[in-house]
């Protein structure tokens, strides 16, 4: 009898660090304040509530495999064509089935150096190699990306508004970007926090795919919509890219929950606009309240700011992370990201920004001997 033997990997699958999420709770014995997943604080719509718990009366029935209520509301809200749209288990499932459609081994997909880790990850399963560019002051630079390009390249992956930096592409700037890529790279625009951008210069992506058949642009309901826990993704892609992507997504790969609660979301209006404005009031003022402490904070267009640690003499990162966790005030750790004296910070409700305001002020007060 031969002796088994445990079966191999694709190597580059090896080479993969799986995601770790941020943590969800610190200190014992303390009022929590998650901030480390760019969550709502408002949290969901009323209306998504209300849908989602309706569904519980029909959880012997299949979902519809092919979301069709869902899109036709996506496509109402943004004048879209629903068969241009393909749903999925949050856009981290869309972006690997655009991975695995249009890399293979040998191949190369290029994205920025703190560009969300999951373009990273999603290019190794596909056995192709991942191309990571410099940035300019946390900023994508349009020229170093074609600068990156090669023969090689089939897919450049441009988080915009990016997490976790904050910053964000011009509309000029990636229209420039896709008009100087060569034939048949195809460009993939992740606008998973375009619904939080209040700039006259930023355009989710929306016109440029309407016009073009190599371009893509994800987004998600996990923000703006407050839906993180039911992992709804959509994509609005042109008809080629469309049909790759339902060849290979699962036939049900959307709960007939998150459906539902999708088409209550997207069509509720006035809570999007309630967290808008929530995240235009407490953005500017966390941030301002931070920078008055002597912390580094970068402009940001999200629902989320970075700290930047080594602004203060004597700080740390990491060592910050774990008073504030031991507080209850919960962040989250960028190190991944190449950022190791940061935190990330979403802007929450009014208890937990000010309860991190005082943690933060009282971390830098020992820091002095205050």
């Amino acid at each position: 009898m031969s002796q088994s033997t445990s079966p191999t990997p694709r190597p580059s699958v090896l080479e993969i660090a799986a995601y770790v999420p941020g943590r969800s709770s610190g200190g014992t014995g303390v009022k929590q304040h998650k901030l480390s997943s760019n969550e709502n604080p408002l949290g969901p719509s009323p209306a998504a509530r209300a849908a989602f718990l309706d569904v519980a009366n029909s959880l012997e029935l299949y979902p519809d495999g092919g979301a069709t209520l869902l899109r036709e509301a996506i496509a109402a809200a943004y004048g879209l064509k629903p068969e241009r749209i393909v749903c999925g288990n949050g856009s981290d499932e869309l972006l690997s089935l655009i991975a695995n459609a249009f890399l293979s081994p040998g191949d190369e997909a290029v994205f920025t150096e703190h560009a969300f880790l999951v373009y990273r990850i999603v290019t190794l399963a596909a056995g192709a190699t991942p191309v990571v560019v410099a940035e300019s002051d946390l900023t994508v630079d349009v020229d170093r990306i074609l600068a990156a390009v090669t023969p090689k390249t089939r897919v450049v992956f441009l988080a915009n508004p990016n997490n976790p930096t904050g910053s964000y592409t011009p509309v000029h700037e990636v229209r420039r970007l896709r008009e100087s890529l060569p034939p048949g790279v195809l460009l993939v625009i992740d606008a998973a926090y375009a619904e939080y951008v209040r700039k006259n210069d930023y355009e989710a992506g929306i016109e440029l795919v309407a016009t073009r058949e190599d371009t893509v642009m994800t987004r998600t309901f996990s923000k703006i919509h407050g839906l993180a826990g039911l992992r709804i993704g959509w994509a609005y892609a042109p008809a080629g890219v469309i049909d790759a992507l339902h060849r290979i997504r699962g036939p049900f790969n959307v709960n007939a929950a998150a459906i539902a609660a999708g088409v209550a979301a997207i069509k509720d209006r006035a809570h999007q606009d309630r967290s808008v404005a929530h995240n235009e009031t407490w953005l500017p003022r966390v941030t301002d309240a931070i920078r008055a402490l002597g912390f580094g904070v970068p402009d940001s267009v999200g629902n989320f700011i970075l700290i930047d640690f080594s602004t203060v003499p004597g700080a740390d990162a990491a060592e910050a992370d774990d008073f504030l966790c031991a507080r209850g005030v919960v962040m989250r750790r960028v190190a991944a990201y190449g950022l190791p004296q940061m935190l990330r910070m979403t802007i929450g409700d009014q208890e937990a920004n000010e309860a991190s305001l005082a943690a933060l002020a009282e971390y830098k007060d020992g820091l002095q001997g205050g």
